[in-house]
């Protein structure tokens, strides 16, 4: 294999790669495998990636560059024979509540010129049907397609009299010149109950205006004022206000008091009347943003006129897109953030799909994440297209679907953290099949299903829901035991347990996998509630200040303020990240290190892995906070590393590790197996054992099948995505569901063939 085929790696250290060097053959998929932990990311995005955009952005002029994002040279020796870049990762697609799937995909654009061009009646501008611009929004919600309201129900308590407090709104108290506008006012008698006011004088205290001024009192003045209405003055002087000019303190008191509905006069469309009033073979475009974008392929499959076919044929094109991905259950009105984060990812790909540029390097953060194993190989076949078409494709995997679609595989390891960082294996996937790695041995290993089931002590009730696709579902959930929700994408797994069942119990812990809210320097330690215990140890130890054991306070290496490194950014270059040379990149001042607990300094204990910190605590609440890590799968991190490194995977079980060690709690997980090796998810599998034998019970939202196995219950939605799913269409025990091959459950289906390949 030339040189010039393969993408040359030599010394790579970036975070925990132990002086790395490997050839990538270019033009084939080659998947990275390995534990969580393990280095793949930091070879594939922290260093390929880096790299490669890097060199990208040198090739632009200084003043194109300074308007990019500014990315530092990656820790390595050489790489080389890199190509351009187009890195598809798994962060949240985010975007306001102006961002739409139509919007992202810019297929929103297209369809827009479409209604413009061949839509009747048309002014002929493609601004009028954007909800972004003044000229096409709803006048009444701004092109937001929801309206906020002051509830009346939650203003005022009918159960009490004016006199008696019934205004609820703080600065309404008794006695106050707000409250002096209804209770002094003549209209109203402040010692009558609201629930006895009659119909007008309903009417009067909340919409009324008009008649003589009212005097307002204060202790030195005042004030004649014209009467208004207590909803409407609400709403004038604290909604419909500039809240920038609000306290915080006022924003959240009147928050409580408001109601978001949808718009009255878009009806949600977000336009105004005069694109609403255009149609295309009776349709609106907000009829067809909020099809189903397989459906909408089928109206815009009818359009034969000739000026319109080439813009009908470019909207039809993307739209196919998004339905090869699996998305075709998606509509173009569905808000970005409420997508999953492989959703989100698959959304990201549809951008390069209709791309006809070769020779590129894709790179994939585990693309399978989110999708039944029935679209796997759809993904696959994606993958397979991108890289005929002459591109270099990269994916980092731990589905064993993908990892044998590849033609090469490398793996790193052997473990996580500081016991990852090498190569432990390269080659083809049935040589990996054979090799002594983690992940050599996951593959060969035999699925076994759960035979015996524990029996519910009670059950949790969802009675007809209706969210987004459900078809008014009744489901009961078994306490007690381990359910599974499964189910293929766009099926109404979310819908049913993240809202329908949280909503009707919200008591249950729900656990995802959303960023936690967190500074640039929190890290584990400060997450789990370590750190305080941990500063008083050292401080009661050495007889000294907590403070001086803070990096963020006293403690801090006065050079790099307690970062550890020095960041230099000049206009124009890329930044420069220098180790602290004062420090050591290790935060604090040299008399802080001096001062030890049990021969380690502060720096020491938090450069520690979970695993060591709980062998090294003595101290019965720092070693049972961090021994919540290793419970959860994540002993490999260090207790003091940034929470902003972590994956969505790891960032859902340190949010677990918050929450371990409780009894008769109910357990909501969103597919907890995101990041996870095929080594790791039978550790989590006796987490979740643990947790229910504890006397708790656990809901998991889950595709891996590792997992569905060992479920006590499993509750399946389908049969399909979309309007096609949002039903039941099995529940009971594993064993029932390997059994019902009658039931169209596509889980079923592939449960049976995984544990029949596995010879079961």
């Amino acid at each position: 294999m030339g040189e010039s085929h393969t993408i040359r790696i030599v010394g790579a250290r970036e975070h925990n790669l132990k002086d790395v060097s490997l050839e990538i053959p270019k033009n084939t998929l080659t998947v990275f495998t390995g534990v969580s932990g393990s280095g793949k990311s930091s070879l594939v995005f922290d260093t390929v990636a880096v790299e490669a955009q890097r060199q990208l952005n040198a090739t632009y002029s200084w003043f194109v560059r300074n308007q990019l994002p500014k990315y530092e040279r990656p820790h390595a020796d050489v790489i080389e024979n890199l190509s351009a870049p187009v890195v598809v990762d798994q962060k949240p697609v985010g975007g306001n509540s102006r961002s739409t799937v139509g919007t992202m995909t810019d297929i929103y654009s297209v369809i827009r010129a479409l209604f413009a061009r061949h839509g009747t009646p048309s002014s002929g501008l493609v601004s009028l049907y954007s909800f972004n611009d003044p000229k096409g929004m709803c006048p009444e919600c701004e092109g937001l397609g929801k309206v906020q309201r002051i509830d009346p129900d939650r203003v005022v308590d009918r159960t009490r009299s004016l006199d008696e407090g019934a205004i609820l709104v703080p600065w309404y108290r008794v006695g106050s010149p707000e409250w002096q506008l209804y209770a002094t006012s003549g209209r109203l008698d402040p010692a009558k109950t609201l629930a006895d006011y009659t119909p007008e004088e309903w009417h009067t205290l909340l919409h009324g205006s008009g008649g003589p001024k009212v005097k307002l009192t204060t202790k030195n003045s005042s004030l004649d004022v014209n009467y208004e209405g207590l909803v409407d003055r609400v709403t004038r002087l604290n909604l419909k206000r500039d809240v920038s000019t609000m306290s915080e303190k006022n924003r959240e008191a009147i928050s409580a008091f408001i109601t978001e509905q949808r718009c009255p006069a878009c009806d949600g469309a977000r336009l105004g009347p005069a694109a609403l009033a255009t149609r295309i073979d009776g349709l609106s475009i907000a009829d067809w943003c909020r099809m189903e974008i397989g459906d909408l392929i089928g109206v815009i499959s009818r359009i034969d006129d000739p000026v319109a076919a080439p813009i009908a044929a470019a909207a039809r094109a993307a739209l196919e897109r998004v339905a090869e991905i699996g998305l075709g259950y998606l509509s173009l009105d569905r808000a970005t953030p409420t997508l999953s984060g492989g959703e989100g990812q698959r959304l990201k790909l549809v951008r390069h799909l209709g791309s006809t540029l070769t020779g590129m390097t894709y790179l994939f953060d585990e693309p399978s994440t989110g999708l039944h194993p029935r679209d796997v190989g759809r993904l696959g076949d994606l993958l397979r297209a991108l890289r005929d078409q002459g591109n270099t494709v990269l994916v980092v995997e731990h589905d064993p679907d993908v990892i044998a679609m590849a033609d090469h595989i490398v793996d790193v390891g052997p473990r996580a953290g500081v016991h990852g960082g090498e190569i432990v294996f390269q080659g083809s996937y049935e040589e990996l099949r054979t090799a002594d790695t983690l992940t050599g041995r996951g593959l060969r290993a035999a699925a076994q299903p759960r035979t015996r089931f524990r029996e519910p002590r009670g059950k949790l009730a969802v009675e007809n829901a209706t969210v987004h696709n459900l078809k008014n579902v009744s489901v009961t959930v078994p306490t007690g035991v381990l359910t599974v929700v499964t189910g293929v994408a766009g099926s109404g797994k979310s819908s049913l347990i993240s809202e329908a069942f949280m909503s009707a119990h919200p008591e249950s812990i729900y656990v995802d996998q959303s960023p936690i809210a967190a500074s640039s320097r929190s890290t584990p330690a400060t997450y789990l509630g370590v750190m305080d215990p941990l500063r008083k140890l050292f401080a009661k130890t050495n007889n000294v200040a907590p403070g001086l054991f803070s990096a963020n306070s006293a403690g801090a290496c006065e050079d790099c303020q307690g970062r550890g490194a020095v960041i230099t950014e000049i206009a124009y270059m890329d930044p420069v990240t220098a180790h602290c040379e004062t420090c050591d990149g290790r935060r604090f001042k040299d008399e802080v290190l001096a001062h030890t607990v049990r021969g380690k300094s502060i720096a020491d204990v938090l450069e520690m892995s979970a695993e060591d910190a709980v062998a090294f605590f003595e101290e019965k609440t720092l070693r049972d906070k961090t021994r919540a890590l290793v419970e959860v799968g994540l002993g490999y991190l260090t207790i003091g590393q940034p929470l902003s490194t972590l994956s969505g995977g790891e960032r859902q079980r340190i949010k677990l590790a918050v929450q371990l060690n409780r009894s008769g709690s109910v357990y909501v997980l969103d597919e907890p197996t995101t990041g996870l090796h095929m080594s790791d998810v039978a550790t989590l599998v006796r987490l979740l054992d643990t947790l229910v034998d504890q006397g708790n019970t656990v809901v998991v939202v889950e595709h891996n099948l590792d997992v569905v196995k060992e479920a006590d219950w499993i509750i399946d939605l389908g049969p399909e995505g979309g309007k096609g799913g949002g039903e039941i269409v099995f529940t009971g025990t594993p064993e029932e569901l390997l059994s019902a091959t009658g039931s169209g459950s596509l889980t079923g289906e592939h449960l049976r063939r995984y544990l029949g390949a596995a010879g079961v």
